[in-house]
């Protein structure tokens, strides 16, 4: 493994496109992803509220998916920290604790303001916004991430998608940065 170690929270695994882009390059031993039962318990609270056509079952096989294929990622025996920690949301207590725990030097997520820099920075460890990952795996390490992602992509079979309407896909995510960077590797994806 090498690269960043991080913690994906829960609303960057919600989209299973995202949650794949995350997946992918932790895969593929550019990142070393980190989540908990706790995370992924509030995944599935999520999709399974947002989303009735998708049944309990392939929530967990994906969840099962997820752990097997990338065997550290599962934090735990971080829960005795969780109430000695201060954030805007207690709630998201248990992210930042795992991100401690695990030895994460970033938080992966979209909601920045629920992780202040002032508090994340006594620990060594940011929050970043999804995009902002991605960019700064593609500027550190362009043709192995340009082969993560097009592993993605070409895994996307019913029905096949080709780069544009992928890229217009992540665009639609919130990811304007990638896409314009990813643009340059067409060809490529």
């Amino acid at each position: 493994m090498s690269g960043p170690i991080v913690v994906y929270d829960a609303c960057v695994l919600f989209s299973a496109q995202l949650r794949d882009l995350m997946m992918h390059p932790a895969l593929a031993g550019l990142c070393s992803a980190r989540w908990t039962d706790e995370i992924l318990d509030e995944w599935t609270r999520s999709i399974l509220a947002k989303h009735a056509g998708v049944s309990p079952e392939s929530v967990a096989r994906c969840r099962t998916f997820m752990n097997s294929h990338i065997g550290d990622a599962l934090v735990v025996g971080y829960e005795y920290r969780t109430p000695t920690l201060t954030l805007p949301d207690p709630d998201d207590r248990h992210v930042l604790t795992a991100a401690i725990h695990g030895r994460a030097t970033a938080i992966v997520t979209f909601n920045l303001k629920d992780f202040p820099d002032e508090i994340l920075s006594k620990y060594g460890i940011e929050a970043i916004h999804p995009d902002e990952f991605v960019v700064r795996l593609l500027m550190s390490r362009p043709t192995e991430v340009v082969e993560a992602i097009r592993t993605q992509r070409l895994q996307l079979t019913r029905p096949p998608v080709d780069v544009e309407a992928f890229l217009t896909r992540l665009e639609r995510q919130g990811l304007p940065r990638t896409v314009t960077l990813l643009s340059q590797f067409a060809d490529q994806l």
